[in-house]
């Protein structure tokens, strides 16, 4: 393929979808990966004794991990290309399954997912990366739309498959169905990707790197830790985000000084990256905070099992696959300023339905309501990324791709920590039962026991129907509080995004620029 004509095909050809076909497969076993694990905490609280609050730390520990390696991925692309990059990825993250399903107590298990973790966590960058130098920066919306597939698939088909194997086999095999797909993806990826041409070493920035990776590291541990405490005055809290955050704000003010930093904040210099990465920054927190508490609504107010939950989601995922081809599409054409406004409207008008929720809400309802709000979610996170990495230079976007994915990481981490707080403390707040005590030492409540009883069918006929029914009243009422929360902060997303651009912006590749161009094609040869 002629450099020429990979700057003026607008269409995804053979030889990308070539290439995106290797980094969806591994976006598909980092992304459900998360959500099937997130529906087995309960079991693994079973299986290894333990408490809601250590059995967590299976998700903690992975999302720490993807913390800590993600900053070092730009560099490391560079260094060492990116196919080589991205098969250890795939061969840690494989490796890591495999030690999780052997996992005999729940600290070997948290220990596993820390490995599991640094290869997920270059997953994503890396596949961004890969993908944007093979098309080009003018093709990257439809790339994005492509990318956009595990994201979606992520939560329609974890919590079903999680639920399905959990019930029907063992907790091992939401580890083990990742070895199979990691051996596929790494022969694919071997005979896929073109051969690596790394660019001359750059320096290594070592102290960057001892202040940014353990900074957000010890930042997300304090804010992972927030749910558990119920407060911020607890020293495991604000220790650990208070250290963490001088840390991370030490090498903001020290990135700028070295040529080849470890994060490159200059980059936010190009004002569609800024905009971009600060509007994905507050609907990541809003949204993913959110999509935590939507299938524990269904398990905990409504009792539905974990296979029947994760059903009741899915029509979010098919709204989603709707829109996310189209915008796309239309992201390449059309200035996302004009077309992500509308899709966050549609987000809005599907999450108002939430806020009212009581032990009773319409299945139909709740079910239309997501896909109203799958369809704006489709139409509004593919094309902001899109937007940020644009018309970015072919040799910046790794690096661009790295602060893009920190971003979502952290914002995700706050926006789920917020909204667990936020739920449990509401929850906390319900009548106590005399002569009972929770599993916490604390007088039991009658959310708490309403809920319990949703769960165990022999306790609920042990418990006054009245009690159950004042106590579900009340856990509805604290999931319509904390959706309320959510609800302000997506409105809150309507600000930044109204400064995206509503003009074309030209993507970073053409005649001027054929370094960069070039960069792009030997990718695709």
């Amino acid at each position: 393929m002629t450099q020429q004509s990979v700057a003026t095909s607008d269409k995804l050809d053979a030889a990308v979808l070539k290439v995106a076909g290797v980094v969806v497969l591994g976006a598909i076993m980092s992304i459900l990966d998360v959500t099937v694990v997130s529906v087995a905490l309960p079991r693994f609280q079973i299986e290894f004794d333990a408490s809601y609050a250590r059995v967590a730390w299976t998700m903690t520990a992975y999302t720490l991990a993807l913390a800590t390696v993600i900053p070092l991925s730009g560099w490391a692309a560079d260094r060492f290309g990116t196919k080589r990059l991205y098969m250890v990825a795939l061969a840690l993250f494989t490796i890591g399954s495999g030690l999780c399903a052997t996992a005999d107590s729940i600290g070997e298990l948290i220990g596993y997912r820390v490995l599991q973790g640094l290869g997920g966590g270059m997953l994503m960058p890396l596949g961004m990366t890969i993908m944007t130098r093979a098309a080009g920066p003018h093709r990257i919306g439809r790339l994005m739309a492509v990318l956009g597939i595990p994201m979606l698939l992520g939560p329609i088909g974890g919590p079903i498959l999680g639920g399905w194997l959990i019930d029907t086999a063992s907790w091992h095999w939401i580890f083990l169905i990742n070895l199979p797909i990691g051996v596929v993806a790494l022969v694919y990826a071997q005979l896929a990707l073109p051969k690596d041409a790394p660019e001359p070493s750059e320096s290594f920035d070592f102290l960057g790197m001892l202040m940014l990776s353990p900074g957000l590291a010890l930042f997300l541990y304090g804010v992972s830790s927030l749910p558990e405490a119920g407060t911020f005055t607890e020293a495991k809290v604000w220790a650990p985000m208070l250290v963490g955050a001088a840390l991370v704000v030490a090498f903001v003010l020290y990135s700028f000084k070295p040529r080849h930093p470890l994060l490159d904040l200059r980059l936010f210099a190009n004002r569609n990256l800024a905009i971009a990465s600060a509007t994905l920054f507050v609907f990541i927190i809003a949204f993913m905070g959110a999509g935590l508490l939507f299938p524990s609504y269904f398990l905990q107010v409504r009792g539905e099992t974990t296979l029947a939950a994760g059903l009741l989601m899915a029509p979010q995922g098919i709204g989603a696959m709707i829109t996310m081809p189209i915008a796309g599409t239309l992201a390449d054409r059309v200035p996302i300023g004009r077309t992500v406004p509308f899709a966050l409207a549609l987000i809005v008008a599907g999450f108002f339905s939430f806020t009212q929720v009581d032990p009773q809400t319409s299945y139909w309802l709740l079910g239309g309501s997501l896909f109203v709000m799958g369809l704006g979610m489709g139409g509004t996170m593919m094309p902001i990324m899109t937007s940020a990495l644009r018309t970015l230079q072919a040799s910046d976007v790794a690096r661009g791709s790295t602060l893009v994915n920190i971003l979502q990481q952290i914002g995700g981490s706050i926006g789920a920590a917020v909204m667990s707080v936020i739920l449990t403390n509401e929850l906390n707040g319900s009548r106590p039962v005399p002569g009972l005590v929770g599993p916490n030492g604390e007088p039991a409540t009658e959310a708490g026991l309403a809920i319990a009883a949703q769960q165990n069918p022999q306790l609920a006929q042990q418990v006054e129907p009245s009690l159950i029914e004042r106590g579900l009243a009340f856990a509805a009422s604290s999931f319509g509080t904390t959706f309320w929360v959510a609800f302000a902060l997506v409105l809150a997303t309507f600000i930044p995004a109204a400064l995206l651009p509503r003009r074309r912006q030209p993507a970073q590749s053409g005649d001027d620029r054929p370094a960069e161009l070039a960069t792009a094609a030997a990718v695709v040869h």
